[in-house]
């Protein structure tokens, strides 16, 4: 599952780049600036959604990989909570023969978990962030931490939509309630990786 996800999180940016200009046209417009951003109200675009004829032409954020996992990381946090189970986020002994049939995240020698990251000025409003769980990784002999190597993340730019108060008449003033897009690339970690330290210790 991680192979396909990052691999769309490649192809996505450059889709979105190129649909870009469908952000500058439709609902409400500044009826002397041509070509400025359209204006939303509260009512004709709820929050947490965005535009439908940008989602109808781009790629589908659903199918990128800090989008997908979102789903199921919630009901593994509801199911955690239920059972009064805390979360995983210190550095575990790998035990090779307690993980053959777990997922990537969890064989990797520098292993990670992942958070729901939940920003209502963004959509997606909520992506999956990696955090890894050692300082430096797990040696495959002894399953136990060493300081040898360090984990690092590894982080993918991804195209979002940014939520910006507008106006919607002519004073250019923002009009209360309404909001434009604007596309920005943020940094979304998606998991960790081993490395030689920058020094000798």
């Amino acid at each position: 599952m991680l192979l396909p996800g990052l691999l769309l999180l490649l192809w996505l940016p450059a889709s979105l780049a190129r649909h870009s200009p469908s952000l500058l046209v439709g609902a409400h417009t500044h009826p002397h600036s041509p070509g400025t951003p359209r204006c939303y109200s509260a009512e004709e675009l709820p929050l947490g959604h965005a535009p439908p004829h940008l989602l109808a032409r781009a790629a589908k954020w659903e199918q990128a990989l800090p989008v997908a996992l979102v789903s199921s990381l919630e009901a593994v946090g509801r199911r955690r909570r239920h059972a009064g189970a805390p979360a995983g986020t210190q550095c575990p002994m790998l035990q090779p023969g307690e993980v053959l049939e777990a997922d990537i995240h969890q064989r990797s020698i520098s292993p990670w978990r992942y958070r729901v990251d939940t920003d209502e000025s963004r959509y997606p409003q909520k992506l999956a962030f990696a955090e890894c769980l050692c300082r430096g990784c797990i040696s495959a002999k002894t399953g136990r931490e060493t300081a040898a190597l360090n984990s690092v993340p590894l982080v993918q730019s991804l195209l979002v939509l940014r939520r910006r108060p507008c106006s919607r008449d002519a004073t250019g003033a923002p009009t209360p309630g309404a909001f434009t897009f604007h596309a920005e690339f943020i940094r979304v970690p998606v998991g960790c990786t081993c490395v030689l330290p920058r020094s000798a210790r």
